[in-house]
Parts: C-alpha cells; sequence; structure tokens
C-alpha cells in the first residue's frame, strides 16, 4: 500500500524558506543597504577623509557592539511577531547589579556572573508573561521596562558605581591583534545566529510563527516554549552587553542603555526584518545595525549636534519601514 504524506496545516503548505525566495533574487535588502552604507562612507570621505581612516574606524567601532549583540535576539522575536522594549532596561539593571555587587566586596567575576543571572531572570520574566499569561508582549515588556530601570534606580540611589579592575574593563576596551574584544564576541554571536536561524528547524520554526502561529502550534510546534526561550535569551543578552558597556565605561549607572531599544528596533527593521513578522535574516541585520551606527557617528562627528542624532534615528527608522513595504514581496503586505 502506498502512503500518502499528510497535507500541511493551513498557513504551512509553503513553507518559510520558499516564501523567502519569492519575487527572484532573495537578497535585494541587503543590496541596498550595503549600497546605502557605501554611498555614506563615500559622502562621508569627501566631506571630512579623517572620518574614514582604518584607525579612526575601528575606534569609533566600540562604540556599536553593545547595539549589534542586543539586535540578534531581537531579530528572533520580531520574525515571530514579538517585541522586546525591555532590552535598554535590563542592561541598566544588570550592570546595577554588577557595580553594587563589586562594591560589596564580591569578585569581579562573581559579580559579571550575578549580572548574568539577572539579566537572564529578567528577560525570563517577560517571557513568561508573553508565553503563559498570554499578554501582548509590547504591553509585557512596555511595563517592564520601566519596572527594570525604576528598580536599577531604587537600588543604586541614582549614583554611578566605578572603580572596575583593569582586567575587568578589558572585555570592553580590549583587544587581540588589534580586533576589539567586543567586536569578537559578536562576530561569533552573529555567526552562530546566522546559522541557527538558517539552518535549524528551530530557526524554520521562527519564520512559521511569524506567518501563522495558530497554525504553527497545531503542526506540533511549542511555540509558548520558543517565546519562553527568545525572552530569555534577549535578557541573557542583554546582561552580556551590559558587562560590555560598564568595563567600556567603568561606569555602572541606572540610565545606561537609555533609549538603546529605539536604536535596537530600528537597526533590525532597517535591516529587512518585517515588523509583521515571517520575514528577516541576520546579515540584513548586521547590514543594518552597521548603517545606522555609521550615520550617528558621522553626525557627531561632523556637527557635533548630539540633539540632531534621535531626529536622524527617527528618520532611518521611516526609511526602514517604507523600504520593507518596498521590498515586501506581494502576498506578505
Amino acid at each position: 500500500m502506498t502512503q500518502t504524506t499528510p497535507a500541511a496545516p493551513a498557513g504551512l503548505a509553503v513553507t518559510p524558506r520558499a516564501k523567502l525566495f519569492e519575487g527572484g533574487f532573495p537578497y535585494w535588502h541587503e543590496v541596498v543597504l550595503a549600497i546605502l552604507l557605501i554611498g555614506l562612507m563615500v559622502v562621508a570621505g569627501m566631506m571630512d577623509p579623517r572620518f574614514v581612516q582604518p584607525r579612526r574606524q575601528l575606534l569609533l567601532s566600540t562604540h556599536v557592539w553593545e547595539l549589534a549583540l542586543l539586535a540578534l535576539p531581537m531579530t528572533y522575536i520580531i520574525v515571530t511577531g514579538g517585541i522586546d522594549l525591555s532590552v535598554g532596561a535590563i542592561i541598566a539593571l544588570s550592570g546595577v547589579v554588577l557595580g553594587l555587587s563589586y562594591e560589596a566586596g564580591m569578585n569581579i567575576w562573581l559579580c559579571c556572573a550575578l549580572a548574568l543571572a539577572t539579566g537572564t531572570a529578567a528577560g525570563a520574566l517577560n517571557g513568561m508573561f508573553v508565553s503563559l499569561v498570554r499578554v501582548h508582549p509590547l504591553i509585557v515588556t512596555l511595563a517592564t521596562l520601566s519596572a527594570y530601570r525604576g528598580i536599577a534606580e531604587g537600588i543604586s540611589s541614582g549614583r554611578p558605581l566605578s572603580g572596575f579592575p583593569d582586567n575587568f574593563a578589558w572585555l570592553g576596551r580590549g583587544d587581540v591583534g588589534g580586533v576589539p574584544v567586543s567586536a569578537i564576541i559578536f562576530a561569533v554571536a552573529a555567526i552562530v545566529a546566522g546559522v541557527v536561524m538558517w539552518k535549524t528547524p528551530f530557526g524554520r520554526s521562527l519564520y512559521a510563527m511569524g506567518y501563522n502561529e495558530t497554525a504553527t502550534r497545531f503542526s506540533g510546534i511549542k511555540t509558548r516554549k520558543i517565546k519562553f526561550i527568545l525572552y530569555t535569551m534577549s535578557g541573557f543578552t542583554a546582561a552580556v552587553a551590559a558587562i560590555l558597556l560598564v568595563g567600556r565605561r567603568n561606569t555602572a549607572k541606572a540610565d545606561i542603555g537609555a533609549q538603546m531599544e529605539l536604536d535596537v528596533i530600528t537597526a533590525v527593521v532597517l535591516g529587512g526584518t518585517s515588523i509583521f513578522g515571517g520575514r528577516g535574516r541576520i546579515l540584513g541585520t548586521v547590514l543594518g545595525v552597521l548603517l545606522i551606527h555609521e550615520t550617528k557617528e558621522f553626525v557627531a562627528w561632523k556637527f557635533h549636534n548630539a540633539p540632531l542624532i534621535p531626529l536622524v534615528v527617527g528618520m532611518l527608522l521611516i526609511v526602514a519601514v517604507l523600504l520593507n513595504a518596498a521590498l515586501t514581496p506581494r502576498g506578505r503586505e
């Protein structure tokens, strides 16, 4: 007797990978971003050649790696149709816990472990409300954004915590062969994130959830468990970013990471991840991070106008949404 393969549930009849290749060449978004990035560097070099010097670029790159790390799990979350607005507040809370525990006399590496545990627990709490209580992630993370930063402000009394040892500061300011340590950490994380997203069943489940979460759940995929993992991962990554940021600045304070969530979301959406879920790649996110970083750095470098930077970020977010709409295949609009 010949066995027939059961029909896929509604919404999964066309696989996420097949959907991603609709409309021919699948990497138009990344190509456009690469052209914009090269064009920006050419214009910046014409206006001020010092800005594009390799040593200057390497120095300026130390400002981007925490943001770049946060963008990796954010890509996963947005691909599933979710959002995490609390990442900046988790950075603040984890950094303050690190600073207070070191001030209390703990070994610096135990302090780092405590900071990682704090960030992971904060992310897990987000994941519990999103996956088990089924509160919309926008509402959950908006609430915890205020709560986590409020806790950080309260336990630190708003004061800066500094005086960390040099071997710890090396994580944020050191280099290996001229390459910043934080850049190496990001490169490894990005490669792993990209491979997991594109080559594993877990990654394909993320796309399926973004297209049709109900059909994905009925097909046997544990969507609640995946959501819990994603938000926990986001909290852990925010804690890693907090350690690098505190090491680079040699200061932990309740206002670190403020408004970083806007930059992260802008970079991810600019990189081609659909805010409606179901589409996105780590390569696009990396290019989005680099484009927003170089734009912000050039504005600060050339015009010395800090209030102009949020305006530029807002404009980039609008461009990201328009670019997303223009390059989204018909049928996903």
